[in-house]
C-alpha cells in the first residue's frame, strides 16, 4: 500500500552505470528511455515487443532487450524500475516485486500506486527543471513555461561565476524564434555580446542593461570591423574574466568566419563553445516554400558564396561545374552580381530558362520574393528593388514552390498570398501509427 496523503520528497538520481529495468516496450517506454540513456543508465527492457525507436536503440547496443514477458525476479539488481506495460495486472506485479526488494518503482499507469514519480522535466542550458502537480498535462504546461522563461532570459540564469570563456552562437536566419534553445540560454548568461549585422536585433533588446554589446557589423563597401580586431576583443574580454557570446547570423561555420575566431581564442588559451545555428542557406528557401531537394526531381544542392563574382581572382568557386550540374544552387551574397553569375552558369550549360527564386529578408515580417528565370533574373530583381540580404535559388525545385503557393492560396487552404512558413510542430510519417508500431524479435 502506498500512502498518497503525504507530499512526495523530490530527489534527483545519478544513474550512470546503474541498472534500470523497464517492463514494457511501447510508446510509454519509448518516452522514458532516452532520458535514462542520457543519464548513463544501463537500461534493460523486458517485453515481447518493442517500438521502432526502442528496437533501433537495442540494435545499436544502447540498451538490452529480453524479448519475453515480465517474470518474477527481473527486478533483481536494478536501482530503478519502470512499469510501462499496457496491462495493469502486470504493472502491479512489477511494482510489488520492486517494493518487496526495496527498489524504487514508477508505475506509468497509476501514479497513486507508485513509490516513485517521474516529473515533467526539461532543460535550459545546465539548469534542469522538474514539475509535479498531480495532473501530467498541467505539469507539462508549467514545465514548458519555466523552460521558455529560462531560455528567453525572462527568468535570470546568469551565473555568479562563469568566467573566462567564449561561446560562438549561431543566431539563425533573422526570426528571433529560430535561434536554438542552447544559443538563447548562453546569450542570457553573457557579460559581453559581440554581434554581427544580421543577428536578430530583438535578442539584443532582451539583454540586461549591464551587458556590454559590441557592434561587429560588416557592411558591404561600408563600415566594417576588421576580423583581427574582433578576434582581439573576444580574447581580451575573456581573459579579463568575462563570459563573451559571439552572436552571428545563420550558422557560425557557414561563411561566418567562425573557425578563424575559434582558432584565435584557442591559441590564446581561451576555452570556446560552438553552438550551431539555423543557416539562412536552408531556412530562407524553406520559409518561402522552396525545397532544396525533391524526390524524383533533384538529389543534391550546392551552397555558394558569391560575394565576389565569377572571374574575380579571389573566387574559388568552380562556376563551370555548377553550370553543368543538375543540382539546386543556393547563392548567398549574390544579389549584386546576378547578371554575371547567370551568364557564367548559362555558359557552363545551365538552361537559360531555369527557374530562379530570389528571397529577401527571409523569415522576417518584411520577407518578399520574386520568381524568374536564369536569363532574366538580374533584370527582374533590379526592377523589384531586391536588396541584400537575399538568397537566390536556381533549379527545378522553384516549380515545387509555385505548386505549394497555389495550393495554399486555394479556397480550401486559406487566402491567396499567405506567406509559406514551415510547420515545425507537425510530425510526418508513413502511417497513422507512426511512432507506435511494434516490432517482434525474429525467431532464433
Amino acid at each position: 500500500m502506498v500512502a498518497t496523503d503525504r507530499a512526495p520528497y523530490l530527489l534527483a538520481l545519478r544513474l550512470a552505470g546503474r541498472r534500470v529495468l523497464i517492463a514494457g516496450g511501447g510508446a510509454v517506454a519509448a518516452r522514458r528511455v532516452p532520458a535514462l540513456l542520457d543519464a548513463g543508465a544501463e537500461v534493460v527492457i523486458v517485453s515481447p515487443e518493442l517500438s521502432t525507436v526502442l528496437h533501433d536503440l537495442a540494435a545499436a547496443g544502447r540498451l538490452r532487450w529480453a524479448a519475453r514477458g515480465y517474470a518474477s525476479g527481473d527486478c533483481a539488481g536494478a536501482w530503478l524500475v519502470c512499469a510501462c506495460t499496457d496491462d495493469p495486472v502486470v504493472n502491479a506485479a512489477v511494482a510489488a516485486d520492486a517494493d518487496a526488494a526495496g527498489i524504487w518503482c514508477v508505475r506509468a499507469d497509476d501514479a497513486a500506486a507508485s513509490r516513485a514519480l517521474t516529473p515533467a522535466s526539461g532543460q535550459s542550458g545546465d539548469v534542469r527543471v522538474g514539475v509535479l502537480s498531480g495532473d501530467p498535462r498541467r505539469s507539462a504546461g508549467i514545465r514548458d513555461a519555466l523552460i521558455g522563461a529560462l531560455t528567453s532570459g525572462a527568468v535570470g540564469t546568469r551565473r555568479v561565476r562563469r568566467r573566462g570563456g567564449v561561446a560562438l552562437v549561431g543566431g539563425g536566419p533573422g526570426d528571433p524564434g529560430l535561434i536554438t534553445v542552447r544559443g538563447r540560454a548562453l546569450l542570457a548568461e553573457a557579460d559581453v555580446v559581440v554581434a554581427d549585422r544580421l543577428v536578430p536585433r530583438s535578442l539584443l533588446a532582451e539583454l540586461p542593461p549591464d551587458v556590454e554589446v559590441i557592434d561587429a557589423a560588416k557592411i558591404p563597401r561600408g563600415r566594417a570591423m576588421a576580423q583581427e580586431y574582433i578576434n582581439s576583443v573576444l580574447v581580451s574580454r575573456a581573459t579579463a574574466g568575462r563570459f563573451v557570446v559571439r552572436l552571428k547570423g545563420g550558422d557560425p561555420f557557414v561563411f561566418g568566419r567562425g573557425a578563424e575566431e575559434v582558432l584565435a581564442c584557442l591559441r590564446a588559451g581561451v576555452p570556446v563553445t560552438v553552438v550551431p545555428g539555423v543557416s539562412s542557406a536552408i531556412a530562407v528557401p524553406a520559409a518561402a516554400g522552396v525545397p532544396l531537394t525533391h524526390r524524383g526531381l533533384v538529389q543534391e544542392f550546392h551552397v555558394v558564396s558569391a560575394h565576389v563574382p565569377p572571374g574575380d581572382s579571389r573566387s574559388t568557386v568552380n562556376w563551370a561545374a555548377l553550370g553543368s550540374s543538375r543540382g539546386t544552387l543556393v547563392l548567398l551574397m549574390a544579389t549584386e552580381h546576378l547578371a554575371v553569375i547567370a551568364a557564367e552558369l548559362i555558359r557552363g550549360g545551365r538552361d537559360p530558362k531555369s527557374p530562379v527564386s530570389v528571397i529577401a529578408d527571409g523569415t522576417l515580417p518584411t520577407q518578399r520574393d520574386i520568381t524568374s528565370q536564369l536569363d532574366a533574373v538580374a533584370r527582374d530583381a533590379a526592377e523589384a528593388g531586391i536588396r541584400p540580404p537575399a538568397v537566390v535559388v536556381v533549379g527545378e525545385v522553384v516549380t515545387i514552390a509555385a505548386q505549394i503557393a497555389g495550393l495554399r492560396g486555394s479556397p480550401a487552404n486559406g487566402a491567396a498570398g499567405d506567406m509559406f512558413l514551415p510547420d515545425a510542430g507537425r510530425v510526418h510519417g508513413n502511417s497513422p501509427e507512426w511512432g507506435n508500431d511494434l516490432l517482434r524479435r525474429p525467431a532464433q
